[in-house]
């Protein structure tokens, strides 16, 4: 062991002074630097206990302090200066952290004031700051920045005035206010303080006026208003607006009860409200919308006010619509008008049992008058839509069958294919009609819901249609939108489920086209209407979900059973529809309680073991008596086979205790197992029968022991270990136990080890090595059917990283290492940064190996990764900073296209995924790392980017573009330095 790391141990044991001292000495004699003090603290810096970490630090800025100053240079200093500013966002360093930063600040820096003040002032170092109380160590960095680097601290402006004054604000040590006065002394004189003067006196203001009374207000109020009025548009608006707000409710609170009529109502209110209607006669103007805010304002100040203000500006705001010169404004008329209506419906209380106490309830007549005219009119008709949307929001002001005059006027614009309307005209229409339909949802069943549901096609729109399906689209996107209510989702259900049918049964064979295509497709859009509404509903929590357990889902199981067991060329067969119709029935049941989803999963699981339809498929089809769904039998269909997926759809969401145990289901799992690898001829089967497993092995892992040693003692050795299969059924194989191991690591179940250790026993099979390798990441990621929302036994889980150990084994053959390096990849990939975070240094290497691999997928993968690492923490900057020059070139070569030419036309969009990636990280790179580390490196990188600006892809060419221009910005930034 060196002496530096014989010191560093006593120290760290003991704390004496007598070792600080003889490490200083030995520097200041050259026989160790600096640097060999950060090598001997390596293990202690990054050290997972923090009271180890805080010693290091402590060590290295206790030898720091007692340096010689020219012991130090420019380099070690910005070094210096990037770890410590990255140890204040560790609570535990942030004490020894600051110590060292008060060295190099006293010592005067230069170029690092900025970054060190910025990492004093970054809020979440300022709340350490504060709840530690250690605020002297800044305040005294701060007072040395101020003495030597005084200009630096002015460019920084806002910024650093704002972040001292949270760190200096409630500071009571004697020592540190004599210290922060004289740094409060230096920002009054020569720093621009007139922002924080402005907003911190009107803060003040509207604080000081309630408390002093009307008087004092009243007395002021002429003079204040004429100095708030000129904040207008500035930075302190809102702070003059709640500073305005507040005067006038002081002066009339204590007048209320006095006040009977607008006559009554005299002084400050009257004459701002004159000056604001005054300006509002040319609503065109920039000042009409400071004039509206002021109006907006005066609605929350008290009743008298508020009335007042509505009696003045609304009969201006309809005279000055009417007015036939002004038919070019209307649009900004609305739009200050709806400003205002938007004001007088938030200033009322949240429970309004009286009509009469509704401000706007005097002026509803003339203002739905002026929206009907607002609405025909296309430049003015989104303005008109927002006047409506603050109507329709405020609660008593509109009776019934103004609601109904509004569904109607709204529903006529929306399929009006001559108003020209655009997603955004569509979004606002599709809102006030949705708000209506929350409260009054009959209007849009009698109204709206009949026009929407007659213009949909009887027929699916031709391929050489689009204009057609973009009218399509729209409609069903209308019905999603409105159709959440439970009164209006079951008309919903009832219209599309009908057309569904009519559209896969239709009445003769010859109604069939031989293009089936395009009724796939709407059929499809039919059903993922019913879906997606259905989610919006159960993120809503909305009761009436479960009825449809009864109503919705043996209507699709008949459609798509008879379709399968009894037709030909159906298009109920085509997997595409199969899916969207179990993502229906996943959604209903999981919202279904026990007791019902009991007699369900009892149905479903006997039609999986005796293949029994009759009762359970029941609907408008009937079926034969001897109708059976047999699929296992080898000579079934594909589209009865795919019928599997229906099934799984309501079997993962089941509660654990509707479930039969394992013991009783062991023969359909097995049988299921074989089934996937052996016989199904589709992914929708097999990844059903693996959704399946997963889910019943999940909720009953406990007693399934006899299944999991069935499948490390049997299915093991017959379907993964043997190389007398065929490669693609043992990849098949290693899916399904993907599937069975994640059903027990998403509960930490003990028998999890066991199916991982057999993985690595593949990692020298060169048929399967990389699939097994796989495997690790698909079993820590996350997936759609072990969730809370399927009632999945979930409890926290690890992502060990312990494999990686394997990668650098020389023990292990090139070939295996490669495998180590896939699992790794796969396993950081699922991973949360979290779990790998503190160990980014030992991976770097491996990473940038992977981005080697012929495997696009995992190259793109661990750039995402390394572009996470690169946008996160400042920590991991200097571990970036050591790899600068391999990650610049590696990220070059996968920006290239002709370098992946193998893989561009079997996989484009992967490959495009892969150079868009690559060049996200290029330009990021010299945001965290110092230029001269990249400067070697930078003829290379603009030569290859212009090469990258001839890329096929457009996207590809624009990172290109953008990146490019990064690089050259750096460069100039250097340039300007230089002399400097």
């Amino acid at each position: 062991m060196s002496s530096i790391g014989r010191l560093v141990e006593t120290w760290m044991a003991s704390g004496r002074e007598e070792e600080i001292r003889e490490v200083v000495l030995d520097i200041s004699a050259n026989r160790i630097t600096l640097l060999d003090v950060v090598k001997a603290l390596g293990e202690y810096l990054t050290s997972e206990e923090d009271n180890l970490r805080s010693k290091g630090v402590e060590f290295l800025s206790l030898v720091l302090k007692e340096c010689p100053p020219e012991k130090l240079n420019r380099q070690s200093i910005r070094v210096l200066t990037t770890f410590y500013c990255g140890k204040l966002d560790d609570t535990e360093t942030i004490i020894p952290a600051l110590k060292g930063l008060n060295t190099i600040t006293a010592r005067g820096v230069s170029e690092d004031a900025a970054s060190i003040v910025q990492a004093y002032v970054d809020p979440s170092t300022l709340r350490s700051l504060i709840t530690k109380s250690s605020s002297k160590q800044p305040i005294y960095s701060f007072d040395n920045l101020m003495a030597r680097n005084r200009d630096a601290l002015k460019q920084l402006g806002k910024s650093f005035l704002s972040g001292y004054s949270v760190l200096a604000e409630g500071e009571k040590d004697p020592r540190n206010l004599l210290v922060a006065f004289a740094i409060a002394r230096v920002i009054l004189i020569e720093f621009d303080i007139s922002e924080h003067i402005e907003r911190d006196t009107l803060q003040t203001m509207s604080i000081c006026f309630p408390v002093y009374g009307s008087a004092l207000a009243r007395v002021s109020a002429r003079k204040l208003w004429n100095a708030i009025k000129l904040e207008a548009d500035s930075l302190t608006e809102e702070e003059a607006l709640k500073t305005t707000r507040a005067l006038v409710q002081t002066i009339y609170a204590q007048e209320e009860d006095a006040i009977e009529s607008d006559d009554d109502v005299q002084g400050l209110a009257r004459d701002v409200c004159e000056e604001c209607i005054h300006i509002l006669r040319e609503p065109e103007k920039n000042q009409a919308k400071s004039a509206i805010k002021v109006l907006c304002a005066f609605m929350s100040t008290t009743p008298s006010v508020s009335r007042f203000t509505l009696s003045h500006a609304v009969p201006h705001f309809v005279k000055l619509f009417m007015n036939p010169d002004e038919v070019s404004n209307r649009s900004p008329i609305l739009l200050l008008l709806a400003d205002l209506v938007a004001a007088a419906r938030d200033s009322m209380p949240s429970e309004v049992t009286d009509s009469t106490l509704v401000p706007m309830l005097p002026y509803k007549d003339e203002v739905l008058g002026l929206v009907s005219v607002g609405l025909k009119a296309a430049n003015s008709r989104i303005s008109a839509i927002s006047l409506l949307r603050g109507l329709v929001t405020t609660k008593r002001l509109l009776s019934d069958e103004e609601l109904g005059f509004i569904v109607h006027s709204t529903t006529e614009i929306f399929l009006d294919e001559d108003c020209g309307n655009d997603d955004f005209s569509d979004s606002a229409i599709l809102e006030v009609l949705s708000t209506i339909s929350q409260t009054a949802p009959q209007h849009l069943e009698n109204q709206t819901l009949p026009s929407l549901f007659s213009a949909l096609p009887e027929h699916a729109p031709c391929r050489d249609a689009p204009l057609e399906r973009i009218k399509l689209w729209r409609l069903l996107l209308a019905l999603k939108t409105l159709c959440v209510h439970p009164r209006l989702f079951e008309i919903l259900v009832i219209r599309l489920t009908t057309k569904v049918e009519l559209i896969c049964l239709p009445s003769s064979m010859h109604d069939v086209n031989e293009d089936v295509e395009p009724d796939a497709a709407y059929a499809h859009s039919l059903l993922k209407t019913i879906a997606d509404t259905l989610s919006v509903k159960i993120d809503a929590g909305h009761p009436d979900i479960e009825k449809y357990i009864d109503r919705l889902v043996p209507g699709l199981y008949n459609l798509f059973f008879f379709s399968a067991l009894h037709l030909k060329q159906a298009i109920a067969t085509d997997h595409r529809l199969v899916r969207v119709a179990g993502d229906i029935i996943t959604s209903i049941t999981q919202n279904v309680p026990p007791q019902r989803q009991d007699i369900f999963i009892r149905a479903s699981l006997d039609v999986c073991l005796s293949g029994n339809v009759q009762g359970f498929a029941e609907g408008l089809q009937k079926f034969p008596a001897d109708t059976a769904l047999r699929l296992f039998d080898p000579s079934t269909s594909t589209s009865e086979r795919n019928l599997l997926a229906l099934l799984t759809a309501g079997v993962v969401t089941a509660h654990k205790e509707v479930l039969p145990l394992p013991p009783s289901l062991d023969k359909l799992l097995n049988d299921l197992l074989s089934w996937s690898i052996l016989q199904s001829d589709h992914y929708l089967q097999r990844e059903s029968a693996w959704h399946f497993i997963s889910s019943v092995l999940n909720k009953h892992a406990d007693t399934a022991t006899a299944f999991l040693t069935h499948k490390i003692e049997d299915f093991w050795p017959k379907f993964i270990a043997d190389t007398g299969l065929s490669t693609e059924q043992r990849r098949l194989a290693l899916q399904a136990w993907a599937w069975i191991s994640k059903a027990l690591a998403v509960q930490k179940h003990a028998s999890l080890t066991s199916f991982t250790d057999k993985l690595f026993e593949l990692f020298a099979d060169h048929d399967v090595s990389w699939d097994a390798a796989k495997v690790l990441g698909e079993i820590a990621s996350t997936d759609q059917i072990l969730t809370k929302r399927n009632h999945a036994v979930i409890k926290a889980c690890d992502h060990p990283l312990s494999i990686r150990a394997g990668a650098k084994d020389p023990c292990k053959t090139p070939h295996e290492q490669t495998a180590y390096l896939v699992a790794l990849t796969s396993l950081i990939k699922s991973s949360p940064k979290t779990a790998y975070a503190h160990q980014m240094e030992y991976l770097m290497p491996l990473l940038l190996r992977g981005l080697e691999l012929p495997d696009y997928n995992i190259r793109a993968d661990i750039i995402e990764t390394l572009l996470a690492a690169a946008q996160g923490d400042a920590s991991d900057h200097d571990l970036i900073t050591e790899h600068a020059p391999a990650l610049a070139t590696y990220m070059l070569k996968n920006s290239l296209v002709q370098d992946m030419p193998s893989m561009l036309n079997n996989a484009s969009r992967l490959v495009q995924r892969v150079r868009i990636t690559a060049l996200q990280y290029l330009n990021v790179l010299p945001r965290v790392v110092r230029y001269d580390v990249l400067h070697p490196s930078k003829s290379t990188v603009l030569r290859e980017l212009a090469k990258v600006l001839d890329d096929p892809k457009r996207s590809v060419r624009k990172e290109a573009v953008d990146t490019r221009q990064v690089f050259i910005a750096a460069i100039d930034l250097f340039t300007l330095l230089i002399p400097i």
